[in-house]
């Protein structure tokens, strides 16, 4: 099992606060941003610390596979993903997203 595996959530002072991840160990995830009523899910593979994210779901319809870089340290997952899909993938987490591991 990868350690991404779980519900991630981005914390307070981040651009969207409260938005999380959810990333099963089927290649699944789930995505939800309550604030703008946003949905959305699609499956993932990991190389490394790269990570592809097929989205097929949205609210808004941005589906597509976005490309990006993680990194896990304890209960804290850094997370930068292109801007788009089909963009190309970050060259560092310099504009990573921050997320913490939700309490089960």
């Amino acid at each position: 099992m990868h350690e991404i595996i779980g519900k991630w959530v981005q914390g307070e002072g981040q651009p969207y606060a409260g938005l999380w991840f959810e990333f099963h160990e089927d290649g699944t995830y789930r995505a939800e941003y309550q604030e703008m009523a946003i949905i959305s899910g699609g499956s993932y593979s990991i190389s490394g610390n790269e990570i592809d994210m097929d989205q097929t779901t949205h609210s808004l319809g941005m589906t597509g596979t976005f490309a990006g870089l993680f990194e896990i340290s304890g209960n804290i997952l850094k997370l930068s993903l292109a801007g788009g899909a089909g963009q190309a993938r970050p060259a560092d987490l310099s504009g990573a997203r921050i997320y913490s591991r939700a309490q089960e």
